[in-house]
This record gives C-alpha cells, structure tokens and sequence, in this order.
C-alpha cells in the first residue's frame, strides 16, 4: 500500500451545484437569477481550494438529462455560460488556473464552441485545474470510454484480454487527474445524479443543505475540514490503516535522522 493511498490529501473536490432555481424562487426572482448568483460562487470556490492545496476542482454545470428542461431556461443557460467563458478566461489565466470542459459538445452551437476553445487554450499553462462538467453525464463517460476501446480492439491495436480498469480509465474524460477525494452536493438532496461515477469509487460524500448561492467559502471549508476528520480506509480495516500509518511516521523519522 502506498503512502498517498493512505495518508491521502485533498487533490480534487468534485461539486454538485444544486439548489439555484430555489434559490431564486425564495426571493421570486427568475431562475435564470439563481444561475448568475451560482456562477459568483466559483470564484470562491477556486479561491478556497488554492488556500488548501486542492490541484483540481470539478463542477457540474449542465447535466446530459438538462437539455429537458424548459427551453428558454436552455437557452439561458448556455447563453451564461458562453458569458462566463469570455468573461472569466484572462483571470483565471492570471491566477495560474487552467479551464477545462468535459462532456458532449456536438449540442453547443458554434459560438460557444469557440469560446469554449479559446478559454482552453489560454489557460492551457495553469498549475491549478478547473473543469466545468457541461452536456455530462457519468454514464456517457464510461460508454464513451467503453467505445473508444472497442475501436482499438476492433483495429488491432489491443487485445480484448489486455483491458483492465487502468486502460479503461486512460479512455475516460478526467484520465490525467487524480480521482475525485471529495464529493460535495448542495441543495439537500443525498445522490449522485449520474455525475463522475467512474472517478467516485473512494470519494468522500458530503451533503449540505444550503443552496448552492448560499455555499460560501466558509461552508466549503466546513467540508475540507470534515473530510480531513474521516479515516479513508480503501477496502482495509481500521487497525490495518493505523499500523500503515505508524510505519510512514516511523519511515519519516528514520529519514529525519539519517
């Protein structure tokens, strides 16, 4: 076992951003409201995360099952989203954020596209990273993965018995990034909603109740500090984790010494 799987830090915060229809609806504003204030919080969440040594941040923006709903709340959205892209580009790049967006593009028009791209390739060089979830689904990821490999078998470039789960992960959208540590979903409600299913295999599940415009950096350190309590126990037992733990304090030492 692995010193980082054990003695695990706090490398990528993955955030359900529920409860900006609500939100609005409590002040009888217009949903569209709820997803402008929504948008402010990602300035503090990015904020906080860099205070903490979080390397990546993972929001979902715009679920697959999303394009159901009511047309012009669509049209909202993507429009918002396009603002932001061309809003938020040159400061993120300032402050050493790379932008990334995964998911299905093939529903954007072209407009969103480009700014989708042309955020991409700004902030290419960021140290910390910064993926929107948009036109996502947890489960188009994995059959997305599970058809790219199958027109590498199909060509002759593997073999069906060399797949293993670290081949398919190099297939799936987040491949080159550690595995979410903390998942955070607002609004109350207690699921997952078809969001990073693959990358949730060991991710700490956190719940709150306020709404996502409501969900300040405060209560995201809340969060940090609550996962920082848990015991993160990969398939072993308490006392397992434990003794691991005291040999790495032990190894440290020794080193110290040396």
């Amino acid at each position: 076992m692995s010193e980082t799987s054990i003695v695990s830090p706090l490398r990528h915060i993955a955030i359900i951003m529920d409860g900006n229809n609500r939100w609005a609806k409590q002040r009888s504003l217009p949903g569209l409201a709820g997803h402008k204030a929504g948008v402010e919080r990602l300035r503090d969440m990015l904020e906080e995360c860099r205070q903490h040594g979080v390397d990546v941040l993972t929001v979902f923006a715009f679920s697959s099952e999303n394009w159901n709903r009511p047309a012009a709340e669509v049209r909202g959205l993507m429009s918002l989203f396009q603002q932001y892209l061309s809003s938020e580009a040159k400061r993120l790049k300032k402050e050493n954020v790379r932008l990334r967006v995964i998911g299905d593009r093939q529903k954007f028009d072209k407009k969103l596209i480009n700014a989708i791209e042309k955020a991409e390739a700004l902030t290419l060089d960021g140290k910390q990273t910064f993926n929107i979830a948009a036109d996502y689904g947890g489960r188009w990821d994995v059959v997305n993965a599970a058809r790219s490999i199958a027109k590498s078998v199909e060509s002759g470039l593997c073999a069906a018995e060399n797949i293993d789960e670290t081949l398919f992960h190099s297939h799936t959208a987040l491949a080159d990034l550690p595995s979410v540590d903390l998942l955070i979903r607002t609004g109350g409600e207690s699921r997952v909603s078809n969001f990073l299913l693959w990358q949730l295999a060991y991710a700490e599940l956190y719940f709150s109740d306020l709404l996502w415009p409501d969900f300040d950096r405060e209560a995201l350190h809340r969060a940090i500090t609550e996962f920082t309590n848990r015991e993160r126990r990969f398939g072993l037992t308490g006392d397992q984790v434990s003794n691991e733990l005291s040999e790495i304090i032990d190894d440290k030492k020794g080193s110290n010494f040396a």
